[in-house]
């Protein structure tokens, strides 16, 4: 078992895998580099082929016993690694912030806290589906949810631990075991994660985590035939390929994909609160899958409300994620600062106008200005495609039909926002297609409803029962009420 640490923030991480309850080495390594100033953190373990094999046999291994525990005996392990986060909750905000870039006002607020009631949420909702009757008038139909085997979790560098822990809790609360592949560019948060869960008493192979690349490990892991899920949030691409792969050996997969969510601005809405709100976006360096990026603004509205969300935008502090004064951090990787500015300068090129932004930002070779793009063609690259950076547009509208068909005019659908009069913003928002939509509000979440998106935003749904019928196979015990008795008069 090795035991080589690196040290980020003054806190040790182990840059190895973690496979059947102890920390395993590669032969090769990758590079990992902080998005704030391009040190480098450290040489992380990458995952081969027997690693992946590795963990895929020690997560079979553990499954039995672990699926033939109650959702009773299983809560208090999750109970124990959501307080083992919160033990080490300065590690994880001061680790993510360095590797990542996440405001560290975010983690403290928001993601550890969430991180913790992931677990504790989940291992409680659990307790709730075992043997639910369902009467009819032949017979008591007892739906049990059974754990489905190993589940493979692939997370994004975006926000990752909370979508790890998003979506290991209902896993692990249903009984299966689990193989995390972390993201290439932020895979340390995952790693203190095995720390929780070794502190926790996880019997050995019930989680694992194996390091490494989408192209090597994560196609090595998708691709095998003994997993049972495959719960994966990320970009369209891979998730295609992801798709096919599962699709050799008939695996199933949740898919939480990409948006292009639209930010309506009705005539009728509360201008101010709508721009502070549209000043959000720009949280997290955009890199945000269900912000609103292509706002829709009524004409009669549209200087007042430009105004007011410059402004805001004005305001804004870019810096230092580390500090947490600061609002807009750097983007993950030298890779999507280019693609960030290609998409810019593209749209410029094509006849597009700069609001505000536009540029770099002079705080760091990661950052990029907030910006704000107007003047496009509703087929223009920078409406149609997701950017994932500090780049919004601006279109106006005439009417609610018109600003309908621009909402839906996009082969996305994760989420969106609508500001205006409640009742007419609620009746508008029911017509855009999206998997949830926000009124008047933006970022309001609760685990028992449902997450996810249509068309190329996604393929499920997690949240609630929703993540337990994907993690569980799901079985009707059929219980007649009066005798039977086999006939073969008709069939």
């Amino acid at each position: 078992m090795s035991t080589e640490q690196i040290h980020v923030a003054g806190f040790a991480v182990s840059p190895h895998h973690y496979i059947h309850g102890e920390r395993v080495a590669s032969e090769v390594l990758f590079d990992l580099y902080c998005p704030i100033d391009q040190s480098l953190l450290g040489r992380i373990s990458e995952g081969t082929a027997a690693h992946v094999d590795a963990a895929i046999r020690a997560a079979l291994a553990a499954f039995p016993a672990w699926a033939a525990l109650t959702a009773a005996e299983r809560k208090p392990y999750l109970d124990r690694l959501a307080a083992e986060i919160g033990k080490r909750a300065e590690a994880f905000c001061q680790v993510e912030s360095n590797d990542a870039g996440i405001l560290l006002s975010r983690m403290k607020h928001g993601v550890v806290p969430r991180a913790m009631l992931n677990l504790s949420w989940f291992a409680e909702h659990a307790l709730t589906l075992q043997d639910r009757p369902m009467e009819t008038e032949q017979a008591t139909h007892l739906v049990r949810h059974d754990p489905a085997g190993v589940v493979a979790i692939i997370t994004p560098w975006n926000s990752p631990l909370m979508l790890a822990t998003w979506k290991l809790g209902p896993a692990l609360a249903a009984g299966n075991t689990v193989i995390v592949k972390p993201p290439e560019w932020a895979p340390l948060t995952s790693s203190l994660l095995a720390d929780c869960a070794h502190a926790a008493g996880l019997p050995p192979g019930v989680f694992n985590i194996v390091q490494g690349s989408g192209a090597g490990t994560g196609a090595k892991l998708v691709s095998d035939p003994r997993l049972a899920r495959i719960s994966f949030t990320g970009s369209v691409p891979t998730a295609k390929w992801i798709a096919r792969a599962a699709g050799a050996n008939l695996v199933p997969c949740s898919l939480e994909l990409g948006g292009k969510s639209p930010f309506i601005v009705l005539e009728d809405a509360d201008l101010d609160n709508a721009a502070a709100t549209g000043a959000l976006m720009y949280r997290n360096a955009g890199q945000v899958c269900l912000a609103g990026t292509r706002f829709l603004v009524h004409h009669k509205v549209h200087d007042a409300f430009v105004a007011a969300m410059r402004g805001y935008v004005a305001q804004l502090k870019v810096g230092d994620p580390r500090d947490e004064a600061t609002e807009v951090g750097p983007i993950i990787h030298p890779r999507q600062v280019e693609r960030v500015q290609g998409f810019v300068q593209r749209a410029v090129d094509a006849g597009a106008e700069v609001l505000w932004g536009g540029a770099p930002h002079p705080f760091g070779a990661q950052y990029y200005a907030p910006t704000m793009l107007t003047h496009m063609q509703q087929s223009s690259e920078i409406v149609q495609n997701e950017v994932f950076g500090p780049v919004l547009t601006l279109q106006t509208f005439a009417d609610d039909a018109e600003a309908i068909a621009l909402a839906n005019g996009t082969d996305y659908g994760l989420g969106g926002v609508v500001y205006g009069d409640t009742a007419h913003a609620t009746a508008v928002a029911e017509q855009v297609r999206t998997g949830f939509i926000w009124v008047n509000s933006f970022g309001i979440r609760d685990l028992a409803a449902p997450f996810g998106g249509i068309k190329r935003s996604g393929v499920g749904r997690e949240g609630g029962d929703w993540s337990f019928e994907f993690f569980c196979d799901v079985k009707d015990v059929v219980v007649p009420k009066k005798p039977f008795r086999a006939s073969f008069s008709h069939r």
